[in-house]
């Protein structure tokens, strides 16, 4: 039988019960007083009539009851959907209305958006997480009058026990599901490709742990580790706790590294204990991993590509691979996961062409909710799932992503990945973030327009960076215009926002 997200969270739980495995402002669980608050919240969900599959939306930040309430959703049966806090009021209904979701859990410091939804959708019970202003009563005050022994439910390996929106830039709602089955496969994804974790191994979370940040919590919850949250990124907090918590593994957007490298004590922090520095979500610009290896050394620095329908890596670029034209690559394809390069018509391409990354692996999503012409679109026969993302094998194996299929710029005939572009302008010295899109143009379909962030105190012109450009790849390649901007658009998860850019720019394609 295949191993179920359930039965890990049990293992983990019984290996190593006094030891502490949360960490919050302060505050901590061992691993024994996670388990058992975790079931009484499972017996709480239940004793409200959620019952095996019923869909229950989060509305929670990072806190000391990230984790357990994830698990209690595990242990009553029930398929979580998470929702990000930093979305809009509009997006959140739409995702509640989406899923079907009839049940709102919330934290404290939003109770004031889970009354607005309540408001917006009367069908609506809302139960706080420490609160019950939002609407509702307080679910954890409720808990602790319950049992701590786990609920007797009975679980599939096929039941699905995660909805999760992506953070995708096209405007399409899309939810990913995943399987008790799915969601044990990642955790063994991890620990075999990414990460060796060990007993007195400490990982600092302070990403939203509804998305990639949170896949690492369960590696280390089997190992007897622990998970070390922040309510928030802020340096440096980050950065004392690294040295306070004695730190050993982080996992970090590069926007997240930029800003720790712009801070006066990361070349003198005590790193002694910080073995990993894991990143990924979006492309790393080459001046900012380079000046991060030189400072905290090569051997610490490991990168993930990954999906949220194949989390959380589908190649892995390891620290003696982080050198020369390689650190252009996301690296080798993971153990336990296959690729292939495909065509439109899902073809494999000749060896060396770029094409569409397409792969097969025990972590991937079941499907879209309730999307059933996308799922035909995005699945393959033989199990292939597309990922919509551009590749190329070099000669040693190697996966070099080009782009995004609907973000490659066809100007005058030709084909331009606007990633080359932006890893050629993040080199120039006074350029601190950029972005490169096509704009509808009456001449070459598409102009490749460049939009770009100076560093405070540099100065460059449009002239000046056009000419960066041309003199490192060919001419129908440069932009056609360059747009300065204060900071480039992101997601709620900090990749690049492509589609708020285009429409910034007056491009409503």
């Amino acid at each position: 039988m295949t191993t179920t997200y359930l039965e890990l969270i049990k293992r983990g739980a019984g290996y190593y019960p006094e030891r502490t495995a949360i960490v919050f402002n302060g505050e901590s669980l061992t691993f024994q007083a996670t388990d058992a608050l975790s079931n009484q919240l499972a017996h709480a969900l239940i004793a409200r009539g959620v019952t095996r599959g019923t869909r229950v939306a989060l509305l929670l930040n990072n806190s000391l009851y990230s984790v357990p309430v994830d698990f209690a959703c595990v242990k009553a049966g029930v398929n979580r959907v998470p929702l990000n806090a930093r979305l809009s009021l509009n997006e959140h209904r739409k995702m509640l209305a989406e899923t079907g979701c009839d049940l709102l859990l919330y934290g404290a410091d939003l109770a004031d958006r889970a009354s607005e939804l309540a408001n917006a959708l009367p069908a609506l019970r809302c139960h706080g997480i420490g609160s019950n202003e939002g609407g509702g009563d307080d679910l954890l005050a409720d808990a602790g009058q319950r049992s701590d022994q786990a609920p007797n439910i009975q679980v599939d390996e096929n039941d699905v026990i995660l909805t999760l929106f992506t953070s995708g830039t096209t405007g399409t709602l899309k939810a990913a599901q995943h399987t008790q089955a799915s969601y044990a496969g990642i955790c063994k994804n991890v620990l075999m490709n990414l990460i060796n974790v060990q007993q007195d191994d400490a990982m600092l979370h302070a990403a939203s742990l509804i998305h990639a940040s949170g896949v690492f919590v369960l590696p280390f919850w089997l190992r007897g580790a622990r998970t070390v949250i922040m309510s928030a990124f802020d340096p440096d907090t980050f950065l004392d706790l690294i040295e306070e918590e004695r730190i050993t593994a982080v996992n970090m957007v590069p926007t997240m590294l930029q800003m720790l490298l712009g801070h006066p004590r990361f070349a003198e922090l005590d790193i002694t204990h910080l073995r990993q520095v894991i990143y990924g979500a979006s492309p790393m610009p080459r001046p900012i991993i380079d000046k991060a290896m030189e400072l905290w050394g090569r051997e610490r620095f490991w990168q993930y590509y990954g999906q949220t329908e194949c989390p959380l890596t589908i190649a892995v670029l390891r620290p003696e691979d982080h050198q020369g034209e390689l650190l252009g690559s996301c690296g080798k394809p993971a153990i336990d996961v296959e690729i292939r390069l495909v065509d439109e018509a899902g073809n494999d391409v000749p060896a060396g062409e770029p094409g569409e990354i397409a792969v097969r692996a025990p972590a991937m999503m079941a499907g879209y909710h309730n999307a059933p012409e996308l799922n035909r679109e995005m699945f393959m026969e033989g199990g292939w799932l597309r990922t919509r993302d551009l590749g190329q094998f070099d000669e040693r194996g190697f996966l070099h992503l080009k782009d995004r299929t609907s973000d490659m710029i066809i100007t005058g005939g030709y084909n331009v990945y606007p990633r080359e572009i932006e890893d050629i302008l993040m080199a120039h010295p006074a350029v601190a973030e950029c972005a490169v899109v096509g704009l509808k143009d009456p001449q070459w379909v598409e102009a490749v327009t460049a939009a770009v962030a100076l560093k405070p105190g540099q100065s460059a012109s449009e002239a000046d960076l056009i000419a960066y450009v041309t003199e490192r790849v060919a001419s129908y390649k440069k932009p056609r215009q360059v747009v300065f901007i204060d900071a480039i658009p992101k997601t709620a998860v900090g990749k690049l926002n492509r589609k708020a850019l285009r429409d910034s720019l007056g491009d409503q394609s």
